[in-house]
């Protein structure tokens, strides 16, 4: 019997555990999908969740029936790639605490987290966008505001602009400010900039670009070299981080602790271990490195099994290689932006804005969602990677 392990049920681990049972139906191999929790988070709705929306949190034992999956639900904490071995402590209600799983492959896919160091009081004041708990804890708070509360949102990027925006909208008396160290949406192209810059205007968030969050207090956000924006409520949308474990456990990462990968999605340094999605290194059709997203986590979960199932069957395994279309951003329910963007990711001059591309947005989420659930061959084709 063959042991494929898979750390991690998010876009990537989803996505590969379910083609993988689908494609070994039948052979003497085993699958095995360890995660947190029962349930399949989709990140790129959190900031819902947090403006106290309704979003569906899908059950992975219901999701995972009938296909042959072995769902492990615990926290991963530590790692033997030399014995094959992972060992788990307990996470919620289950009972999985010192329970050693053995592998023959290993599928990392643990994805990324919040990066509180460097900004005191970052975990005792603010809420992270990065995870269901923190999403759920800034909707608390902010269901106990009232008229004329102030809320705080820290980051510029995609998550930032959606939660300002979401928060805002679900909220008119609410006071918000979207602290960041550049112009939100920095990245996009001038008139995704300008419609960002417009709509922001239009829900009534206060932009406060140039600003560095120096610490998070109890009643709002410190600013380097000065400044103080006041808030009753602090979201953090900030940067990203992997967890130490791949590092801690020997195996090759880069200088942020991702798994180093080769163009087959294989460690560098142990070849029965893959790694994709936020916590790897993988790279694009131009060579460049992927950023962390759902866009290529998604693919990277799906293309790794024809990658797995070529050096299982002595074949070539043929490189992955991805390349972008689009970036999706929503601002509200009533508002987004679509930026087409070439395949380095690097943005286009098009846009499409205000409902038709909330519609969009709202379609690639829903898509997104049930690809990981329900990867399929054609799927596949299309997203899998080169």
């Amino acid at each position: 019997m063959h042991d494929i392990l898979i750390l991690g049920a998010g876009y990537a681990g989803l996505s590969a555990a379910r083609r993988l049972a689908a494609e070994l139906r039948g052979e003497p191999v085993r699958v095995r999908l360890v995660n947190a929790s029962e349930r399949f988070v989709e990140r790129v709705r959190l900031h819902q969740v947090a403006a106290g929306q309704d979003v569906r949190l899908p059950s992975l034992p219901r999701l995972l029936r009938g296909t042959g999956i072995d769902l492990v639900v615990g926290r991963v904490a530590a790692l033997d790639p030399e014995r094959r071995r992972v060992r788990l402590e307990a996470a919620g209600d289950s009972a999985a605490g010192g329970r050693e799983l053995a592998y023959d492959t290993l599928v990392y896919a643990l994805g990324s987290t919040a990066d509180p160091e460097g900004v005191p009081g970052l975990a005792e004041h603010a809420h992270s966008l990065a995870h269901l708990a923190g999403a759920r804890a800034l909707r608390q708070r902010l269901a106990g505001l009232g008229p004329g509360g102030e809320v705080a949102v820290v980051g510029g990027g995609a998550s930032g602009i959606e939660a300002a925006a979401e928060i805002a909208e679900s909220r008119p008396g609410t006071r918000v400010r979207l602290v960041s160290a550049k112009e939100p949406g920095a990245w996009l192209s001038p008139r995704g900039r300008a419609h960002v810059r417009r709509t922001l205007a239009r829900l009534g968030v206060e932009v406060r670009a140039g600003a560095v969050a120096a610490a998070i207090r109890p009643d709002g956000v410190e600013l380097a070299g000065g400044g103080f924006v006041p808030a009753d409520a602090v979201a953090w949308a900030g940067g990203l981080r992997v967890a130490p474990l791949a590092a801690r456990s020997g195996l090759a990462v880069d200088a942020a602790g991702r798994v180093r990968t080769d163009d087959t999605l294989r460690s560098v340094s142990h070849p029965d271990v893959y790694a994709i999605g936020d916590a790897a290194v993988m790279y694009g059709v131009d060579g460049a490195e992927l950023r962390m997203a759902c866009a290529t986590g998604l693919p990277a979960g799906m293309g790794v099994v024809d990658r797995i199932l070529a050096h299982r069957r002595g074949e070539p395994a043929r490189p992955f290689r991805y390349g972008y279309i689009v970036q999706c951003v929503s601002l509200g329910r009533r508002d987004g932006l679509i930026q087409l963007v070439r395949s380095d990711d690097s943005p286009r001059p098009a846009v499409v804005t205000g409902r038709p591309a909330a519609a969009i947005k709202e379609a690639v989420c829903a898509s997104a969602a049930l690809i990981a659930q329900h990867p399929g061959r054609t799927l596949t084709r299309l997203y899998g990677g080169a």
